[in-house]
């Protein structure tokens, strides 16, 4: 599945187009290796995004194309939430 369908179906990031975006600024790794929006993630993958001061890391529990709001959390477990300080000038 590519990493922008993952991230919207999963609901990580909420619309396709700004996952897209996200990951063409070299915001978002798999597996330690920086990802484009077409990157294809695989089940047990580990996927790290940069959200302006935090870095999220889950790793890919399940891989569905559809799935309700209440079970999107299920596809993929939470490894940490890092929040990064603002650089101070």
């Amino acid at each position: 599945m590519r990493l922008d369908k993952f991230l919207k179906v999963s609901r990580l990031i909420k619309r396709r187009p700004v996952a897209k975006e996200v990951a063409d600024k070299g915001r978002i790794k798999v597996n330690g290796k920086l990802a484009k929006s077409s990157t294809d993630v695989k089940f047990n993958d580990l996927i790290e995004i940069r959200f302006g001061n935090k870095i999220v890391e889950v790793r890919v529990a399940e891989l569905k194309e559809f799935t309700r709001k209440e079970d999107a959390d299920k596809m993929y477990e939470m490894i940490s939430e890092t929040r990064i300080q603002a650089e101070e000038e």
